[in-house]
């Protein structure tokens, strides 16, 4: 297997850290937000004819932010996307985007469908486009200031028991206690830290995120909606067919769920086999 070539980007705010393995062929960029490059590794391995490039998000991991900026935007990780392709093709790309990387990807897209041939955005968490958004969008709000008022074990006790309910959120959801961390195996104390790219930098910004539909939907690129076939009413399968249908498409259905990809990776094992031979059949336009 191809060692992967890191290399480094400037650019404004953030200098952000990208892994090349050269194979050939059209590039395929494999990206997340805020997972970062590791979380790819497996996926990567599945395709050893493709050029893959993998990056970690501003914030995340070995990319710094250089400015001090509390939050991410999805239009500012677009803009560093735009840079990441001009570095490494002087042709359209290839691209499969998960979670907070789909909603980035869309925003690269509507403004620059050029640079992208194939979109595979999977599970794109854009929780202004619910019917119950005003609550999802507190609840994203609330679990960011919990992070920021109590550390980590209490937020991502939050964040689990956001993304586990099936179907729309009750409008009594912000009044109900707290979920205890320590029932998730999560740590109750606060270590001080304030650096969790996701509660911190890209939460609230990345679920109040509204794609330009319009200009998706007259973009050259081809756009393909994934969502696992496990995830269900989960708020990034309801998202991920109101995002499909707001395009006029059908979503795609992946094996697995959320990170179906994943063999292992951050601690979470999906059917990465599965979800690798499907989504070359997505690329090559021989699935079903």
């Amino acid at each position: 297997m191809t060692e992967p070539r890191t290399q480094v980007l400037h650019a404004p705010g953030a200098d952000l850290y990208y892994d090349v393995r050269e194979r050939g062929g059209t590039p395929l960029l494999l990206i997340g937000s805020p997972m970062a490059a590791p979380g790819f590794a497996t996926l990567a391995g599945h395709f050893p004819d493709r050029t893959i490039v993998t990056y970690d998000p501003r914030g995340s991991e070995r990319s710094k932010r250089t400015d001090g900026a509390a939050e991410s935007t999805p239009e500012e990780h677009a803009d560093d996307l735009r840079r990441l392709i001009a570095a490494v093709s002087d042709e359209p790309v290839d691209m499969f985007a998960s979670s907070g990387g789909a909603v980035n990807a869309l925003a690269l897209v509507a403004r620059h469908p050029e640079l992208v041939r194939t979109l595979v955005a999977h599970e794109p968490p854009t929780a202004s486009l619910l019917p119950d958004s005003a609550t999802a969008l507190a609840a994203s709000r609330d679990i960011r200031d919990t992070y920021l008022r109590e550390g980590f074990g209490p937020a991502m006790a939050k964040f689990i028991a956001l993304i586990s309910i099936q179907g729309p959120l009750p409008e009594d959801y912000l009044d109900r206690p707290a979920p205890d961390p320590a029932a998730f195996g999560l740590p109750t104390g606060d270590d001080g830290n304030r650096d969790d790219p996701m509660f911190g930098q890209n939460m609230v910004t990345c679920n109040a995120f509204e794609p330009d539909f319009k200009a998706l939907r007259a973009a050259s690129t081809r756009i393909v909606i994934g969502v696992g076939e496990e995830t269900g009413e989960e708020l990034t399968g309801r998202t991920s067919r109101i995002v499909a249908e707001k395009l006029g498409l059908e979503p795609t259905y992946f094996p697995s769920n959320h990170g179906g990809f994943l063999g292992g990776e951050y601690g979470q094992t999906g059917k990465p086999d599965a979800f690798a031979a499907f989504l070359r059949k997505v690329l090559d336009g021989s699935a079903e």
